[in-house]
């Protein structure tokens, strides 16, 4: 993954920053993506089908993930049911299905990218719209990798005007056991300066399948780089990764969050043993870091977020070893 490059501008941030150091790896072995629907706009792409804003991803001819880009339930983008390639589903079902905890339905959809607070609008309770705009690329493969990205725009309360718009850069390739995603979202305001509040409601969210829920007593755990554990020790501390895992049909599996090193600041987590975790730059008072610290951009400044989410399994838990990952 690439940094931010010199010449861009940096956001104002009220406080002190600290750099991450991760390498990720670039990716082996294809995604085999077939029976995709897509956007109006990409309609004479060979291959993808018209659907009612979403699409269905399948690999190796098995359901992996909806994308999901308009939906009256939901004003924000998600990614909802994401299985493994030995067929596993990693995040809870969307909508939750009966023997699933049932809180959060609409907030916690699967996978998602959502602030609490941008410039005072709340997109992580669905108070404001997110709006999908375009796709700037359709859905393709390019080499060892499935790719696409879409512009959204986000909107107040009324949906009168607009606070800032949004590139999102999604790309998915199998490595090792398991899914890398890469995804890179760049924010932008050519009408008026705006602002990343500071609350702990904001960034890359996942919520998994409910056995894997450290409180499912299924043997679900919270780990991260300082070997900190479950919500107890993990929740509110900024960490080079974060691991959420348990055991599903005999297979220890989950998602395991790595921020990009080019991001302006390091991640906290904000983790619970329910069986959610995110990964966020903001929040520093919520999480009790410092004092409240926003992030604020000029009008024309663009500001980018970039993670990583590694989903795997392993036949053996004395396999899985998240160090190794992020090093590789």
């Amino acid at each position: 993954m690439q940094t931010m490059p010199k010449s861009t501008p940096a956001p104002v941030i009220h406080s002190p920053v600290a750099a991450l150091v991760c390498l990720m790896a670039a990716c082996c072995a294809a995604l085999c993506i077939d029976n995709v629907s897509r956007a109006d706009e990409v309609l004479s792409t060979p291959g993808f089908e018209e659907a009612e804003g979403k699409f269905e991803t399948r690999l190796h001819s098995q359901p992996f993930a909806t994308y999901a880009y308009h939906d009256a339930e939901i004003s924000r983008p998600y990614f909802a049911n994401i299985r493994l390639p030995n067929g596993i589903q990693v995040t809870r079902n969307h909508p939750p299905a009966a023997g699933d905890a049932q809180d959060h339905a609409r907030l916690h959809p699967g996978l998602w990218l959502a602030f609490g607070d941008i410039s005072g609008h709340d997109y992580w309770r669905l108070r404001a719209p997110v709006e999908h705009v375009r796709f700037v690329e359709p859905p393709v493969m390019d080499g060892d990798r499935f790719r696409f990205a879409v512009e959204n725009r986000y909107l107040p309360e009324d949906a009168e005007h607009e606070i800032c718009r949004e590139i999102c850069r999604y790309e998915f390739a199998l490595h090792g056991q398991g899914i890398l995603v890469r995804w890179d979202s760049t924010f932008q305001s050519d009408d008026q300066d705006f602002y990343f509040g500071d609350q702990e409601e904001m960034g890359l969210g996942v919520r998994l399948a409910t056995p894997i829920a450290v409180n499912s007593s299924l043997g679900g755990h919270i780990l991260n780089s300082h070997g900190q554990r479950n919500e107890k020790e993990a929740w509110g501390q900024a960490a080079e990764w974060c691991d959420y895992g348990g055991t599903v049909n005999g297979r220890f599996v989950g998602v395991q969050f790595m921020p990009h090193p080019g991001n302006s600041r390091e991640c906290w987590f904000h983790t619970r043993d329910y069986g959610f975790v995110a990964a966020t730059l903001f929040g520093r008072r919520a999480f009790g870091a410092g004092e409240r610290s926003q992030i604020f951009l000029r009008n024309g400044q663009p500001f980018s977020l970039r993670y990583g989410a590694h989903l795997r399994w392993n036949d053996r838990t004395q396999d899985f070893n998240p160090a190794a990952i992020y090093q590789r």
